[in-house]
């Protein structure tokens, strides 16, 4: 008898929309959506439907799940997925990748290992390039086909695993790829509804909420055998929930089913008492071996192999393999597609399992799993699980594997690190060395920090200093600057500063190296407190103390400081000096000794950056990331981010920029560092906007400023709302950016940005009155920057200022001065080799100049200009300069890419015209498009004619949906 239907239930309306998700994906668009239900609920045989259909479509399927206590294995929900198709392909498919892609991949996948090959991989703060390696994966397997990768049981994932697919989520493989994952909402992490919520919002992910089935539904899956008046009280029993449904319909008809009573309690989850009973009542009528096997099951995990369960059960292979077949007879398990693998009929069902298994025979299970793993050679990972749920504390073995499981862990998955950690200081003996225990809790605090824990690591490093003894200086030293570290990341300034204090104060040696450490560490307690005159009286009494002492990488880390608080409150000549010597001294140290005090080339990139010395603090902070990366230094890559992305925007490298402040924002959200991730997505603002790229800009900036709202008020929070602002002018709303700037960034001097920068935002500013039309608010401010910049005496400063008086000079209608200004602007940018900046002084120049009726020199200063913005792919900049050529009668007849030769339709425009059908189809304006792309509304409106034209349309609607229909027929020509 069978007892339910053979064929798929309900779910029409959910069906139609995963079909149209699918039919989307056979046009080359990837996607991705969530699943969400109670347990039992269906969502597991609904992705079971969706494979299926994607499946004879052609599609590649590939399906992997979360188990419920196998929690911390790093990646398990993308392994078991992805590991054994992995291991099917042919070595050319692999072969085509990155040497830099193959290792991460060897280092996620067990069945790759053998592409390490020796290779270097990327450090902890740099994890992100493991998510980018596992894209481009995705992107190699999606070409022959559409893949469809699903991921069952999401609430369980492990920690890489939800890192892993928020970056997906963030940045879809560039290919047709559809990830669907299935979760229940009540038992979600917040770390992952976060992740999902953050891609729902963003329109990246759609959501389907599975309900109870109807009765209709619910007597359609039960089937012809049940009669009508049982199936309505099945129903109203169940809820309407399938799993609890069939659970209840298996019991029909045993005449001892309502005798028995439950061994089943199933925790936390809900199931009704009947469901449980009825679950009880199934186990009871199993055989002692096979309910031993299906106890062992649930101990050794889902999926499981019969030879682990055996040894967990303590019973022999050939009892276990005869248990095997009564499980799979009544369908408690069920195969998978890996061979000798089998999985519970539901999540629920191994719950119910291992729950009833008495405590004292679960943990000599676990024990038995975990000698078994043992002597297959099992990594201490897949081991640390059983051994954290059966060691006995002093158990030296078992804190040596789980200690070698989290330092395996710690680069990839900090967080299951982290665990392994803590375990293993829970089962240390009382008499362990304190030594021993402290390298444990420094390990467990730095896995924590690198998940944004930072509460957690303050907590485990309080723990270890309390361990040390007064005498052991040099390891209270190290504890304590990690302990200050951590306070600054929670905001507890003071609380760092009486504790940096107390310590130096404790010292018996005023001139020790522990105390320049400690001295180095209360200045830049200042520094993050932005109370920079106090960061250098700190600062120069690290410089005092260092000098006593023969220890050059110390001496320079030490001397960094003074020439970053210098440059910070705006004494350029101080700054200078300071600077001059720190830097003959970095530069003097080999990169063995330079990697011991790595602070001193970052901090001193820091204060060239303040000092309009861009190539050396390009220079320097690229050595320090050099060295970063290959010492694992990771703590240091945020800082070096943000220094770097904003010297290679000034020098015009905006590709490289691009690059680097990608991977940095991507970095910051891992590590949890709202402060850092603020400052990279701020500064990847200000190179999108020279880009071009419009809606980048915003979005970053937007989000840097919503970061910022919950940050102490400092530069920081400044710096977002100048990115912001100059996003708002770039867009037409200077009375928003206005107001932003008075609000955010100090009033109406600026006071909250340091140093020369202060210019720079007074010119934004001026600007802005400008075009609000308020001269003598623009003249006040413009006065008030070259007060700055007399003050700071820095080239930058100066051209900035120029800058600003050169546009009020224009606007109140003296473009002889205005041009003078501008051109002054232009020589002091070009002083400090700031690319963009002096490019963006000539245009102004230019524009002076053909007002003043020199239209030659505007000519010549407007062509230098924009070839410079050209080289360093500045376009936004570069075709605003064009545009003042074009107003002098001189036309730029740039070479851009045409048509495809003989093609008719999308293919046959031009690159031009290509990029105004893209804006047309992102529903931007005529007088949108002009301004975008720094043209007239005129030539705008030909290159319309023209496009119509060649895609044969007759309409903004029409030319949409011709796009669409290229671009998925260029998406399905790739993949094949």
């Amino acid at each position: 008898m069978t007892l339910f239907t053979g064929h798929f239930v309900g779910r029409a309306g959910e069906l139609g929309s995963l079909e149209r998700i699918l039919g989307e994906l056979d046009r080359g668009c990837p996607g991705a959506v969530e699943v969400a239900g109670e347990p039992g609920i269906g969502k597991t045989r609904l992705l079971r439907e969706v494979a299926a259909r994607a499946g004879a479509r052609g599609h590649l399927v590939l399906s992997g799940s979360a188990s419920e206590f196998e929690n911390d294995l790093p990646f398990s929900v993308f392994v078991d997925a992805l590991d054994e198709y992995a291991a099917g392909l042919e070595p050319d498919r692999l072969a085509v990748l990155d040497d830099a892609v193959q290792a991460e991949l060897a280092h996620v996948f067990p069945s790759l290992s053998a592409l390490a090959a020796g290779r270097e991989v990327a450090p902890q703060a740099e994890r992100y390039r493991s998510h980018r390696a596992v894209r481009e994966l995705l992107k190699r397997l999606a070409a022959p086909a559409p893949l469809v990768l699903v991921l069952d049981d999401l609430h369980w994932a492990d920690s890489a695993s939800v890192e892993l697919l928020g970056a997906l989520l963030r940045r879809p493989p560039a290919a047709a790829v559809l990830v669907v994952v299935a979760l229940r909402p009540c038992q979600t992490p917040e770390r992952l509804s976060a992740v999902l919520e953050r891609a729902h919002r963003a329109a990246e992910l759609t959501r389907i909420e599975l309900g109870a089935l109807t009765p209709d539904e619910a007597r359609e899956l039960l089937g012809e055998t049940v009669d009508a008046a049982k199936a309505t009280v099945l129903y109203e029993e169940s809820g309407g929930n399938p799993f609890y449904l069939e659970q209840l319909a298996r019991s029909l008809g045993r005449a001892d089913a309502a005798t028995v009573v439950s061994e089943i309690s199933l925790t936390g989850i809900g199931v009704p008492p009947a469901v449980a009973a009825a679950l009880s009542e199934e186990f009871a009528k199993l055989s002692d071996g096979g309910r031993l096997v299906l106890d062992g099951a649930a101990v050794a995990g889902d999926p499981f192999e019969p030879e682990l369960a055996a040894s967990a059960g303590a019973m022999s292979e050939t009892a276990a393999m005869d248990a095997v077949d009564e499980l799979l007879q009544l369908g408690l398990i069920h195969p998978t597609d890996v061979p000798r693998r089998f999985r519970f009929r539901h999540p629920l069902v191994r719950r119910a399992v291992y729950e009833a298994t008495p405590g004292g025979w679960r943990l000599g299970a676990h024990e038995r799993c975990a000698e078994a793993l043992a002597a297959r050679g099992a990594a201490p990972a897949a081991r640390a699980h059983h051994i954290e749920r059966s060691a006995r504390v002093g158990d030296r073995a078992a804190v040596a594997v789980l200690r070698e499981a989290g330092e395996q862990a710690t680069r990839l998955a900090p967080e299951s690190a982290a665990r392994w950690f803590g375990a293993a200081l829970r089962l240390l003996p009382g008499t362990a060395p304190g030594e021993e225990r402290v390298a444990l809790l420094l390990a467990r605090a730095g896995a924590l920090t690198a998940t944004g824990q930072f509460a957690g690591s303050h907590q485990a490093l309080l723990e270890g200093l309390a361990l040390v003894p007064a005498e052991s200086i040099a390891l209270r030293t190290t504890l304590t600057t990690a302990c200050a570290r951590a306070e600054h990341r929670l905001g507890h300034y003071e609380q760092a500063h009486g504790r940096l204090i107390s310590e130096l104060g404790g010292l018996p040696e005023p001139g020790s190296a522990e105390a320049v450490d400690l001295l180095i560490e209360l200045a830049l307690n200042e520094f993050y407190r932005t109370k920079y005159h106090s960061m250098d009286h700190w600062a120069r009494r690290a410089v005092s103390a260092a000098k006593g002492l023969a220890d050059p990488p110390l001496t320079a880390a030490a001397l960094a400081m003074p020439a970053l608080a210098c440059a910070m409150t705006g004494a350029g000549g101080p700054a200078q000096s300071c600077r001059t010597g720190a830097a003959s001294l970095v530069d003097s140290l080999a990169d063995h000794e330079l990697s011991r005090r790595l602070d001193a080339a970052v901090w001193l990139a820091a204060a060239e950056l303040y000092l309009d010395r861009y190539a050396e603090a390009d220079a320097h902070a690229t050595r320090a990331l050099a060295l970063a990366r290959a010492t694992g230094q990771g703590e240091l890559f945020l800082v070096l981010y943000q220094i770097l992305g904003r010297a290679w925007y000034v020098r015009g490298k905006l590709a490289e920029a691009t690059e680097l402040l990608d991977g940095a924002i991507e970095a910051a959200r891992l590590l949890g560092q709202a402060q850092a991730l603020a400052g990279n997505l701020f500064n990847r603002s200000v190179v999108a906007v020279a880009a071009g790229d419009l809606d980048t800009a915003l979005a970053t900036a937007q989000e840097s400023v919503d970061l910022a709202r919950g940050l102490d008020e400092g530069f920081v929070p400044a710096w977002a709302a100048v990115r912001l602002a100059g996003v708002l002018l770039e867009t037409g709303r200077p009375g928003s950016a206005a107001e932003l700037l008075l609000s955010r960034a100090g009033g109406e001097e600026q006071a909250l940005i340091p140093g020369s920068w202060r210019a720079y935002c007074l010119d934004l500013l001026t600007r802005c009155w400008l075009a609000l039309d308020r001269q003598a608010v623009a003249e006040s401010t413009a006065a008030c920057a070259q007060a700055t910049a007399a003050v700071v005496r820095l080239p930058l400063a100066a051209a900035w200022a120029d800058r600003a008086a050169a546009a009020v000079a224009l606007s109140a209608g003296d473009p002889a001065h205005a041009a003078e200004r501008g051109l002054a602007s232009a020589a002091a940018a070009d002083q400090a080799g700031a690319t963009i900046e002096a490019a963006l002084s000539r245009i102004a120049a230019g524009r002076a100049l053909a007002r003043a009726g020199q239209a030659e020199r505007a000519v010549t200063e407007l062509q230098r200009a924009a070839a410079r913005l050209d080289a360093c792919g500045a376009r936004r900049y570069r075709d605003e300069a064009e545009r003042e050529l074009g107003t002098l009668g001189h036309r730029i007849h740039r070479r851009t890419r045409p048509g495809k030769p003989g093609a008719a339709g999308i293919e046959s425009l031009t690159e031009r015209e290509l990029q105004v059908a893209r804006l047309v189809v992102d529903r931007k304006t005529n007088p949108q498009i002009a301004a975008e792309l720094f043209l007239s509304q005129k030539t705008i409106e030909t290159h319309l004619r023209n496009i119509f034209r060649k895609a044969d349309v007759t309409s903004r609607v029409g030319l949409a949906r011709a796009i669409e229909r290229a671009d998925r027929t260029a998406a399905t020509s790739e993949r094949q």
